[in-house]
């Protein structure tokens, strides 16, 4: 995972001739590894939730058919992408390696060291909370723990129940357990939550399902796999408590959706500098802005400094300034691979073939 460093201190007591075979080998790669040219050309790509059964999600008789094959993509899709990232040399890395503040608050490009040949990919998932209009629709029910891991609880077609690998973060989690080089150090992605249904498919919201001991139950469990997910790689991001649009809200509004995902979220996931915008949306879009009259001062009041709006035209799109660093997200769902089908330059054919990765079941 190119933590040269923390391998060769495990190796440094044991003289054995395979733990001296594997030391000459780390020293080699350390030696071989190269610092990223460039930071701000990282590329940022996110997803929302698996489609696990694709003739329940796009049923005719489904009403929100349309938005799902818009907006989703089906996990046999997902599988095929990630393996094709993987042997293109991409590298799962987390924005905080690339950008972080220096003993005086600046923020500043940090290195990355990687062998000639992998590139550094960032990756988030919106909307992991499993809303109440899912139920049913052929996708995960939630994140939970069977047998020290993180898994999904799926329920199938015929009411039968199944926990395993179901959406991004647990597919993910298994691909990196047999391919550690596709992951920086541990770095996986990061989870952009909302609240007003709850997170992590846990009925969470004080708001929505009142002060009870049930919904206190739910903030445990939920709890629970927040703390596990982030032991085993992945952060999260405030997605806002009632996914509102930023640029349209009024600053009184900002604040009342802030404060509720301070007293909702964050007691479950705990302090997280990373901010991810509902509809990608932050009123500039790739641009440079101006601060005068943006939602940025109340969300850098907030304790956000990393911030995601969209924009899939292009392969990466960033600003630094001294508080904060802005990275463009290329979404991938089925808007978007249809573009890319109809366009040879299309960022997303640089992660992977769109083509054949289409699942058969997806509506024309």
């Amino acid at each position: 995972m190119y933590d040269y460093d923390a391998a060769l201190t495990m190796l440094e007591t044991d003289d054995s001739p395979e733990a001296t075979q594997t030391r000459d080998e780390v020293e080699a790669a350390k030696k071989s590894a190269v610092v990223w040219a460039d930071n701000s050309t990282v590329s940022h790509i996110f997803y929302h939730s698996l489609i696990v059964d694709p003739a329940r999600a796009f049923a005719a008789s489904n009403p929100t058919r349309q938005g799902y094959a818009e907006y989703m993509v089906t996990q046999r899709e997902f599988e095929a992408q990630l393996r094709q990232m993987h042997e293109r040399g991409f590298v799962l890395v987390h924005p905080q390696r690339l950008v972080a503040p220096d003993a005086a608050g600046v923020m500043r490009y940090q290195p990355v060291l990687l062998p000639p040949g992998r590139t550094p990919l960032v990756l988030s998932v919106d909307d992991v909370s499993y809303y109440e209009y899912m139920a049913g629709a052929g996708f995960a029910s939630n994140l939970t723990i069977r047998d020290g891991r993180v898994t999904n609880t799926y329920v199938d077609a015929r009411g039968q129940a199944h926990h395993g690998a179901y959406d991004v973060s647990t597919v993910v989690d298994d691909f990196v357990r047999d391919h550690p080089e596709f992951s920086y150090r541990g770095d996986k992605g990061t989870i952009g939550l909302t609240g007003y249904n709850g997170v992590l498919g846990y009925r969470t919201s004080v708001r929505q399902y009142g002060n009870t001991a049930a919904t206190r139950e739910q903030q445990r469990l939920a709890k629970a796999v927040a703390d596990a997910m982030k032991a085993d790689g992945w952060h999260f991001a405030s997605h806002t408590w009632g996914h509102i649009n930023l640029w349209k809200s009024s600053a009184g509004n900002v604040a009342w959706d802030i404060e509720h995902w301070a007293s909702e979220v964050r007691p479950i996931i705990g302090p997280t500098e990373e901010f991810i915008f509902p509809f990608g949306v932050d009123g500039y879009g790739s641009v440079a802005f101006e601060r005068p009259g943006s939602k940025y001062p109340q969300l850098l009041e907030a304790g956000f400094r990393h911030f995601f709006p969209i924009d899939s035209t292009r392969s990466s799109w960033t600003q630094l300034t001294p508080e904060l660093w802005r990275q463009m997200r290329i979404a991938v769902d089925g808007t978007s691979m249809s573009w890319a089908l109809g366009n040879p330059k299309n960022p997303l054919h640089q992660f992977f073939d769109v083509k054949s990765t289409i699942d058969p079941a997806r509506p024309a």
